[in-house]
C-alpha cells in the first residue's frame, strides 16, 4: 500500500507542476485570460506583419495587444481591433501606426498620442492611421527612380 500512496503523491506533484508551468507559459505569452483593458478599432490600408497577439506600444512600452483583424470587403482595408490597458487614457486625436522593429524585426502597432483634452472611450475608432510600409517596395522605388534627377 505504501508504494501506491507514494506513486499517487508523486503523480499529483508532477501534475501540479505541469499545470503551474502551463499557466506561467500562458501569462508570459499573453495567451491567458483577457487582461483589464478597453477595446479600440482602427482601419489600415495595409496591416502587413500584424496578427492576433501583436504588441500595441506607446512610447516603446507595451500597453495592449491586437485582438482581431479582418478584411472589409467594401473598402478593402484591414479592420483591426486592439485593447489598451485600463489607466492609459489616449487623447482622441491620437494616431495609430504600424511600425517595424528594424530591418529584420517584426511589426507592431504604435500609438502616437495627440494633445486633445478629450479621450477615446471603449469601442471608439481611431481614424488617423498609417499602414505598414514594405521595405521591398521602398527599395524598388529607390532603384527605379534613380535616373529621374537629370
Amino acid at each position: 500500500m505504501s508504494h501506491s500512496t507514494t506513486e499517487i503523491t508523486v503523480g499529483a506533484a508532477v501534475l501540479a507542476l505541469a499545470v503551474g508551468f502551463a499557466v506561467y507559459a500562458g501569462q508570459v505569452a499573453g495567451v491567458g485570460g483577457a487582461g483589464a483593458g478597453y477595446p479600440l478599432t482602427a482601419s489600415f490600408r495595409s496591416a502587413e506583419g500584424v496578427g492576433l497577439g501583436t504588441d500595441v506600444r506607446l512610447a516603446g512600452v507595451k500597453v495592449g495587444t491586437v485582438t482581431g483583424i479582418d478584411l472589409d470587403p467594401q473598402t478593402f482595408r484591414a479592420n483591426t481591433t486592439f485593447t489598451v490597458k485600463d489607466g492609459v487614457a489616449l487623447p482622441d486625436d491620437s494616431s495609430v501606426v504600424i511600425s517595424s522593429e528594424g530591418l529584420l524585426g517584426g511589426n507592431f502597432v504604435e500609438i502616437l498620442p495627440g494633445g486633445s483634452p478629450f479621450n477615446y472611450e471603449a469601442g471608439d475608432e481611431v481614424l488617423d492611421t498609417q499602414g505598414a510600409v514594405s521595405l521591398i517596395s521602398l527599395l524598388l522605388k529607390f532603384v527605379a527612380g534613380g535616373g529621374e534627377d537629370e
